[in-house]
């Protein structure tokens, strides 16, 4: 089925079924006028419906859930009106000047049966649009809910037992000495981000400032690790806040340019990331220095988070990684909803 709708073989077959059906119902005009007026009559009137049909399905379906609902109905009757009209004007010609039958030169009948003809024909392709559609949608749903499920699963094999697990975290933290407070400060970071991933991850989407917490927490610990050599940047805007994002999806990025970031001896290593929010669109930027030319890097995260970006934001977004010369640049682009 998949196959089926990739290849738009329901649109193949759509047509060789209305035009078979056409062209079966005009084959007297072979034997009352010539070849060329059944070719005429088969090109023009199925440009004509297709003109129609694919405006409906491509310009006013999907803008009619956007407001100026009127707007378009008029649009859509526009369209149907002028099929009647021209292809009457067609039938008048054929009729009059081909078949000399003048009984059949009536505008108003035959307009009136070509507009019931064109509104038959477009209806039955939108209801099969529309069908295609539901089976897109389903299929996604069905996808992201296994592929949740899946994580899940995965997510429930690597865990360790939470309560054990914070209980040991705390007794190290009373165990360090209380003038230690870099070490107190770091191990709290830690303990926030543990428990960021086992107990507030588990939701489709959480507020933005908790994920915007987890990744200063993740950022400052890894700047622990680093040399003076490294300059890393963090920062935020203020109008990154006050809505709901889903959990653990920018992470990978970040992740990625620490991992892959160089290590001049002579030169700073530079990583800048940088969180943007402008009315509904949430950018990140990633960029970090290499010490050569590499190709996209990341691997099983970065499949995984490109897998995601696709069902939760499809056509709502864009990746753009941008690998050169002593620099790695990674910039995606959410339109939130």
């Amino acid at each position: 089925m998949n196959r089926f709708l990739r290849y738009h073989l329901d649109h193949v077959l759509f047509w060789i079924l209305t035009i078979g059906f056409h062209a079966y119902t005009r084959l007297y005009l072979i034997e009352k006028a010539d070849v060329l007026q059944f070719l005429f009559e088969i090109l023009i009137r199925n440009t004509l419906l297709a003109a129609v049909i694919y405006f409906n399905l491509w310009v006013v379906v999907p803008r009619i859930t956007r407001g100026k609902i009127f707007v378009w109905i008029c649009a859509s009757a526009g369209s149907l009106i002028s099929y009647a009209v021209f292809k009457t004007l067609h039938d008048i010609y054929l009729y009059e000047h081909v078949l000399g039958d003048t009984k059949r030169v009536v505008f108003l009948p035959n307009t009136f049966y070509n507009f019931s003809i064109v509104l038959f024909y477009l209806a039955f392709a939108a209801a099969i649009y529309l069908s295609k559609q539901w089976y897109v949608q389903r299929e996604t749903l069905r996808q992201v809910q296994l592929e949740k499920l899946n994580t899940e699963l995965e997510y429930l094999k690597a865990q360790m037992n939470p309560h054990f697990l914070f209980n040991s975290i705390n007794t190290i933290f009373f165990q360090i000495n209380k003038d230690n407070t870099e070490a107190r400060e770091t191990l709290g970071k830690f303990s926030d981000m543990l428990r960021y991933q086992l107990y507030e991850c588990n939701s489709a989407e959480i507020a933005i400032e908790k994920e915007l917490g987890y990744l200063k927490n993740y950022v400052e610990l890894q700047k622990l690790r680093r040399n003076a050599n490294d300059v890393v940047e963090f920062s935020v805007n203020e109008e990154l806040k006050d809505f709901l994002f889903p959990p653990m999806l920018l992470i990978p990025f970040i992740e990625n340019a620490f991992k892959h970031v160089s290590n001049f001896t002579d030169k700073p290593n530079e990583i800048t990331i940088r969180l943007e929010k402008h009315g509904q669109e949430v950018r990140l930027r990633v960029v970090n220095t290499t010490d050569h030319s590499e190709k996209e890097n990341g691997g099983i995260g970065m499949k995984n988070v490109k897998r995601r970006l696709e069902l939760l934001f499809p056509n709502r977004h864009t990746l753009d990684i941008q690998p050169m010369p002593g620099k790695f640049t990674v910039t995606l682009t959410i339109q939130l909803a």
